[in-house]
C-alpha cells in the first residue's frame, strides 16, 4: 500500500537516488546529469518547500514538492516538482502524487497551481497533468538542451483549484 507523507531528513538519501536517476537522462529537468548530491538535495529540500515522498513497504518510490510560484502578491499560486523512481514507472505513483499534491495545495491555501516548465517531449508528464485537469497555457521555445532531441520546447501548465 503506497503512503504519501511529508519527507523527513532520513528520506534524503532515497530522494537523492531518485533525483540522480531522473536527471541522468538529460531530458525532463534542466539540471545537468552530473549535478552534485548536495546541490540537488539543497534545492529539493529548500526551506520554502513542502516536500513529500511516496513510500511502499519502506521504499521511497517518488517525491514531490510544493511552494509558492511567486512571492508576495503571487503567493496564492502554487508550483511544484515531481519525480518517480525509474523502478516504479508505470505503477501509478505519479498519478497518486499528482492527486495528493492537488489536495495538499488546497490545504496549504493555494488557489491554483502553475508549472513553469514541463518539457514538451515528456508526453508521460504532459498526459498525466492533463488527466488531472491541467491545461497548457503557454509554450517556451528552445527551453531545454534535450540530451537526445537538441533544443526542445517546454510548456507552462495551469490548473485552478
Amino acid at each position: 500500500m503506497v503512503e504519501i507523507r511529508p519527507a523527513t531528513e532520513a528520506d534524503k538519501p532515497a530522494v537523492w537516488q531518485i533525483i540522480k536517476a531522473v536527471i541522468a537522462g538529460g531530458d525532463t529537468y534542466t539540471f545537468a546529469p552530473d549535478t552534485p548530491e548536495d546541490v540537488m538535495t539543497s534545492f529539493w529540500f529548500s526551506p520554502e518547500k513542502h516536500v513529500f515522498v511516496a513510500e511502499d513497504e519502506g521504499q521511497v518510490l517518488g517525491t514531490y514538492w510544493l511552494k509558492a510560484n511567486q512571492p508576495g502578491l503571487g503567493d496564492h499560486v502554487g508550483n511544484g516538482g515531481y519525480m518517480v523512481s525509474p523502478d516504479a514507472k508505470g505503477k501509478g505513483i505519479g498519478k497518486m502524487m499528482a492527486e495528493h499534491s492537488i489536495e495538499e495545495a488546497r490545504r496549504i491555501g493555494y488557489d491554483s497551481i502553475q508549472f513553469n516548465f514541463v518539457v514538451k517531449s515528456n508526453t508521460v508528464a504532459v498526459n498525466l497533468w492533463e488527466s488531472v485537469g491541467f491545461t497548457v497555457i503557454g509554450e517556451i521555445p528552445d527551453a531545454i538542451r534535450h540530451s537526445k532531441l537538441g533544443l526542445t520546447n517546454a510548456y507552462i501548465m495551469y490548473r485552478k483549484l
